[in-house]
C-alpha cells in the first residue's frame, strides 16, 4: 500500500512538474509582453512628439508667412503691422502692378520694333516702372483713400479705416507716386526722341482715369458699367499704347483692338466687386454684383471675359490671318473657362481671389499672345 502510494505520490509530482514550470513562463510571458508594450508606447511617444511638433510649427510660419506675404501685395488677409514703409508698399497693392507691367510688354511686341538690345530693355524696364509701381500705386492710393468709408465696412482692417496711416500722409503718398509717373513718362519721350510727348499724354489721361473712377463728383466706380470699364481699359489699353508708343506708333486697328479687349478688362473688374458686395450696397454703390444680384453678375462676368477673348481669337484667325497665334490664344481661353465653373461660378464671393489667380495668368499670356501676333503680323507687311 505504501509502496503504492509513493508511486501515485511519484505519478503526481511528475505530473505536477510540467504545470509548475509553465506557470513561472507564462508569467514571465506576461511581463515581457508588458515591458514591450511599454517599450512601444514609449518609442511611439518619442518619434511621434517632434513629429507632430514640426508639423505645428510648419503650419504655424506658412500661416504667418502666407499673411505677411497678403500684408505686402495689399490682398485680404494680410498680417496688420506697424512698419510704414510696408503700410506704404500695402496701400500701392503690388498684386495690380502685373498686368500693367505686362501691358508694356505686349504693347512692345505688337510695336514689331523691340529688340533684345540694352537701351530697350532699360527703356521697358523704365516704362513697366511708370506704369506699374507709379501710376498704379497712385491709383490704388487714391482709390483706397476715397473708399475709406466703405473699406471701414467691408475690409476695416485696411490701412486707413484701421488708423494703421494718417489721411495725410497717404494725400502725400498719392500725389508723390503721380509726380513721379508723369515725371517718368516725359523722360521717356526725350529719350526715346519724340516730338510729341506720347507718353506724357497717355500718362496724364490714365491718371485722370483713375481721379475721376474714384473721386467725387463724377466717382465712376459708382457705375458699375461705366467704372469697371474705365477700371479695365486701365489694366490692359493704356499700358499696351505705352508700350507700343515707346517703341512705334499707335494705329487706328491695335487702339480698336485693346478697347474691344478691354472688355475682358471689364469683366475682371467685376470680379473684384463681389468681396465688397456688402458695402457697396450700404453705401449705395450700384456695382455690378448690387445691381444685378450675384448670380446674374456672375454670369455677366465670365461672359465679357470669354467672349471677348473669343472674338479676338477670330480675328486673329480671320483678320491677321495668323492661325497659329489664334490657335495659341484659344488653347489659353479654355483653361479659364475651366477655372470659372470650377471656383467662380459655385461661389464668386468666396472664390475671387483663388479663381483670379488660377484663371489671370492664361489672360496675361492672351494678351501677349495677341501683341506678338499683330507685331508678326506688322513685320510680315
Amino acid at each position: 500500500m505504501s509502496l503504492n502510494l509513493q508511486i501515485r505520490s511519484s505519478s503526481s509530482s511528475l505530473i505536477a512538474g510540467p504545470v509548475t514550470l509553465r506557470r513561472p513562463y507564462a508569467s514571465f510571458s506576461r511581463r515581457q509582453s508588458a515591458s514591450q508594450a511599454v517599450r512601444q508606447r514609449h518609442y511611439a511617444v518619442r518619434a511621434s512628439t517632434p513629429t507632430d511638433d514640426l508639423k505645428e510649427k510648419v503650419s504655424e510660419a506658412g500661416s504667418v508667412f502666407k499673411s505677411n506675404v497678403a500684408q505686402l501685395l495689399g490682398v485680404r488677409g494680410g498680417e496688420r503691422t506697424s512698419d510704414i514703409w510696408k503700410i506704404r508698399l500695402q496701400l500701392t497693392k503690388p498684386v495690380t502692378w502685373v498686368p500693367l507691367i505686362w501691358g508694356v510688354l505686349c504693347g512692345a511686341a505688337a510695336s514689331g520694333n523691340f529688340t533684345w538690345t540694352p537701351e530697350h530693355v532699360a527703356q521697358s524696364l523704365v516704362c513697366m516702372t511708370m506704369s506699374g509701381p507709379f501710376l498704379t500705386g497712385y491709383t490704388q492710393t487714391i482709390n483706397d483713400y476715397y473708399d475709406r468709408e466703405i473699406d471701414a465696412i467691408n475690409e476695416p482692417d485696411r490701412p486707413i479705416p484701421s488708423g494703421a496711416i494718417s489721411e495725410t500722409e497717404v494725400i502725400v503718398q498719392f500725389l508723390a507716386l503721380l509726380a513721379a509717373g508723369l515725371g517718368t513718362a516725359f523722360a521717356l519721350d526725350k529719350w526715346v526722341g519724340h516730338e510729341t510727348p506720347t507718353l506724357f499724354y497717355l500718362a496724364v489721361f490714365g491718371s485722370f482715369i483713375s481721379y475721376i473712377y474714384s473721386a467725387p463728383p463724377l466717382k465712376l466706380k459708382q457705375s458699375g458699367w461705366a467704372g469697371n470699364y474705365a477700371l479695365g481699359s486701365s489694366y490692359i489699353s493704356l499700358p499696351w499704347w505705352a508700350g507700343q508708343a515707346l517703341f512705334g506708333n499707335l494705329t487706328l486697328d491695335v487702339i480698336v483692338l485693346t478697347m474691344l479687349y478691354s472688355t475682358a478688362g471689364l469683366g475682371i473688374a467685376i470680379v473684384n466687386d463681389f468681396k465688397s458686395i456688402e458695402g457697396d450696397r450700404k453705401m449705395g454703390l450700384q456695382s455690378l454684383p448690387v445691381a444685378f444680384g450675384v448670380d446674374t453678375a456672375k454670369w455677366i462676368t465670365v461672359g465679357t471675359i470669354d467672349v471677348t477673348q473669343f472674338a479676338v481669337a477670330a480675328y486673329l484667325f480671320l483678320g491677321l490671318k495668323e492661325p497659329i497665334y489664334g490657335g495659341i490664344l484659344t488653347a489659353l481661353i479654355l483653361p479659364q473657362v475651366f477655372f470659372q465653373y470650377k471656383y467662380f461660378i459655385p461661389d464668386p464671393i468666396q472664390n475671387d481671389v483663388k479663381y483670379q489667380a488660377s484663371a489671370q495668368p492664361f489672360l496675361v499670356f492672351g494678351l501677349l499672345t495677341t501683341g506678338l501676333a499683330i507685331g508678326h503680323h506688322n513685320a510680315v507687311l
